[in-house]
């Protein structure tokens, strides 16, 4: 029986999705404590959650006014932990949890990419995932050396050959290379382990690799590109796609538009997972749910999304008045996260600026759920059941707190109602995500297929 994948959206800093949220009473303080950290992972795990995922930027909101001192006053985002590090803490107090972290295709070198994430996945038993981003914005660039962004489409060619050099290199080590024969003295067979040798447009690296294969073969391989661009490189290589849709009839053609995108990829629309965004607000019963929600609906400041879509978007919004129309010429430049932008001109083709704020979302809570076990449960079966999507990115109010009503009040409606796992499949992450094992070379014929 087809069950819906669970994944918890964190962020390693002092606000989740939601950037006020720090503020909430019920927020923990101690963002950049191990504590912290240690608590969501049993948390999620507690709740059967398939993946914790740590978002991710190279730098803090600076691009509204061209200033940061609006950001380190109001908390927007501006602490920003390593994921890694964060996701390696998490591993020593989990067993069965998922553990994925965002690093860029653009500022990092492949090689120490496949490095960090083979051993991450090592380290966890093979429970590792890597979310790919091509990154976005100017501060990013300025911050790893360079004057600004790179154009949208070019990240993303460059992210191609990223990737066929990283799955490269995951693929070095044969599944029994590894002898450790002490009688004979052999380590490893040396026709086992591969050179890469791979000299391309954008990037050269040779090999061999350093780290041998894990339980699961390699980490899985999550993406989010929304815009045209970045949904073909998703449907090419992602294992995990995330989405964000305003209502279930436009999950449902993107659903299957995607799982046809990937087909025509060489892929099996099988294997790739398409998870929806959503924000809950749960509680034992409806009227309290509502009550909470009455609390969080006071927290965000106009400087939160103002602030947010500037970075996203990779333009200062302070250059226009709150009710002036942007041009189309300033629309086209914007190179960030194109499907906000997207977003908001299926809906009005020369928004202002209030405009943006409202339509995106941005800065708030977009569509919540905000009910009891059953309010909650019911939204996301239809939209599982109706193919809209194969799970869901569940996004905090707050932190601990949301995830603990989530996984006290609405997982076990879900199960009650058997559209949610009793407990995990397997060991590894892609065991309990229903993927098989990666295979060497497996990924090889999505590359020729689309040339």
């Amino acid at each position: 029986m087809r069950q819906m994948i669970l994944v918890g959206f964190l962020q390693a800093q002092n606000c989740t999705n939601l950037a006020s949220s720090w503020r909430h009473p019920e927020s923990r303080p101690d963002s950049w404590s191990s504590d912290y950290y240690l608590h969501i992972g049993r948390v999620l795990e507690a709740g059967k959650f398939h993946l914790g995922f740590f978002d991710d930027r190279l730098s803090m909101p600076d691009m509204y006014g061209r200033d940061h001192a609006h950001t380190v006053q109001h908390g927007i985002r501006c602490v920003k932990l390593d994921a890694a590090t964060v996701l390696t803490v998490m591993g020593m107090a989990t067993e069965r949890l998922g553990l994925g972290a965002t690093y860029s295709t653009t500022y990092y070198e492949p090689f120490h990419v496949a490095r960090l994430f083979a051993t991450l996945d090592l380290m966890t038993e093979g429970r590792a995932a890597w979310n790919v981003v091509t990154s976005l914005n100017d501060g990013e660039a300025q911050n790893m050396g360079r004057d600004e962004s790179l154009d949208h489409d070019l990240r993303y060619d460059r992210a191609d050959e990223f990737m066929e050099i990283v799955l490269g290199h995951w693929d070095s080590w044969e599944d029994d290379a590894i002898v450790q024969d002490k009688a004979t003295g052999l380590f490893a067979h040396p026709d086992k382990v591969h050179r890469l040798d791979h000299a391309g447009r954008h990037f050269r690296s040779r090999g061999p690799f350093t780290v041998p294969r894990s339980r699961q073969g390699h980490p899985v391989v999550i993406q989010a590109g929304a815009s045209g661009r970045g949904r073909r490189f998703g449907a090419q290589w992602g294992e995990v796609i995330f989405v964000v849709h305003p209502n279930i009839e436009t999950g449902k053609r993107s659903y299957a538009s995607f799982k046809a995108e990937v087909e025509r990829c060489g892929r099996n629309p099988d294997h790739v997972i398409i998870t929806h965004l959503v924000n809950t607000v749960s509680a034992a019963t409806k009227t309290e749910a509502e009550d909470k929600w009455a609390e969080i609906e006071k927290l965000p400041l106009e400087i939160d999304a103002l602030s947010l879509l500037s970075e996203a978007l990779n333009f200062d919004f302070a250059r226009k008045g709150m009710d002036e129309a942007f041009t189309d010429s300033e629309l086209a430049a914007m190179s960030g996260l194109q499907g906000i932008r997207d977003r908001v001109l299926a809906v009005t083709k020369n928004p202002t600026v209030r405009e943006f704020i409202k339509i995106s979302g941005r800065g708030r809570v977009h569509n919540p759920i905000v009910g009891g076990p059953k309010e909650v449960a019911d939204r996301l079966e239809q939209w599982f059941v109706e193919r809209a999507c194969d799970g869901f990115v569940v996004s905090a109010t707050h932190v601990p707190g949301a995830y603990e009503d989530f996984v006290s009040f609405v997982v076990p409606e879900l199960q009650r109602r058997g559209l949610f796992h009793q407990d995990y499949a397997g060991t590894t992450l892609r065991a309990n995500l229903g993927l098989p094992t990666a295979e060497r070379g497996a990924w090889r014929p999505v590359r020729s297929s689309s040339q």
